[in-house]
């Protein structure tokens, strides 16, 4: 099992240790790192500054929302920061949710997601292969677009610049089974946004079959602590976040996703606390157990126990989510 770093996207503005995080690890010998976006700061700029700053660490999206940008201008994102670091860079993508994707990027949510992400991944994979022109002929993601309000000009074209890699590795954040067992047939690897090596089962029977090299690539908060409740903290207040405030309270992937791990009772009165404003007692309405299983915090002795059930699974990379070097460098120890 690799490690990865995850650093997550900026806050309310650039984190100045991104870059030493970033050249810590990769002297500890983690094999990537990986950078997201929301609607504020977007993944690819970090990840080219990050790619300046380093030498063999790989590079990738977790995630790159894939209603930010047509899948053409996220192929170019990709081929050009690959050419740029090496052969370097990883392409995560993201569907993300109705709340987002209407509301911050003013698009319509597909109304047949699994279509909409086959296409996306489509796209990508012809202008990464550079084989012919790109075509498609999509119910999302027409290529060339023939709506009714096109002028009929369009015309199929294919990359100027050669891509570095025809199979650039592409990963895909999923969290129904259907997805995700769409996910396994199209893409090069998952990005499980909770993972429990405890309950597999939870995505179906997707992962019982996985294609030979395939990626699993769960994020995980790590943190070294003599304290587990107080290092779960943090874990409960992003759970409280995704869980109650991303999403609407009728369509809330993630608060689904808590539901089918064993926790739908508590998801609904998170959602419920964080809707009505009540935010501080939706984080402490946040399950330890729950927290706890998704996460790798307390004593040395104890992860390096629990790391022990991350390995035997399908996980073939675990992104740790922490901005302490001491967590970081234990975690490198434990799985070296």
């Amino acid at each position: 099992m690799r490690l990865g770093l995850a650093l997550g996207y900026w806050g309310r503005g650039p984190s100045p240790d991104h870059i030493p995080l970033a050249r810590e690890a990769e002297r500890l010998g983690y094999d990537s790192v990986w950078t997201a976006e929301s609607w504020g700061s977007d993944a690819f700029t970090p990840l080219a500054w990050i790619a300046a700053h380093t030498s063999t660490i790989k590079l990738g999206t977790a995630v790159a929302q894939m209603a930010a940008r047509p899948p053409t201008t996220t192929a170019m994102q990709a081929l050009t920061l690959d050419h740029l670091s090496g052969g370097r860079m990883m392409l995560g993508l993201g569907l993300s949710g109705p709340q987002v994707v209407e509301g911050w990027y003013g698009r319509p949510f597909p109304k047949s997601p699994l279509t909409a992400t086959r296409e996306y991944v489509d796209v990508v994979r012809q202008v990464l292969r550079r084989e012919a022109p790109v075509e498609l002929a999509g119910s999302f993601h027409s290529h060339p677009y023939r709506g009714p309000d096109a002028t009929g000009l369009g015309k199929p074209l294919k990359p100027i610049t050669h891509p570095l890699r025809a199979e650039l590795p592409i990963l895909l954040g999923a969290e129904g089974p259907k997805n995700v067992a769409q996910t396994a047939r199209i893409a090069d690897g998952w990005l499980p946004l909770y993972w429990s090596p405890n309950r597999p089962e939870v995505y179906g029977p997707a992962l019982a079959d996985l294609p030979e090299g395939f990626l699993v690539a769960p994020m995980a908060q790590a943190r070294v602590c003599d304290d587990v409740a107080e290092g779960l903290l943090p874990v409960k207040m992003m759970l409280g976040f995704y869980i109650g405030g991303m999403g609407h309270a009728a369509r809330n992937f993630h608060a689904d996703l808590m539901a089918r791990m064993g926790y739908e009772e508590e998801a609904r009165r998170i959602q419920d606390l964080f809707l009505s404003g009540r935010r501080d007692e939706a984080v402490r309405a946040v399950p330890d157990a729950f927290a706890d299983e998704i996460s790798l915090v307390g004593p040395r002795e104890r992860i390096a126990e629990r790391l022990e059930s991350w390995r035997k699974g399908p996980v073939t990379d675990l992104l740790v989510l922490s901005p302490d070097r001491h967590t970081l460098r234990v975690l490198a120890e434990l799985n070296a």
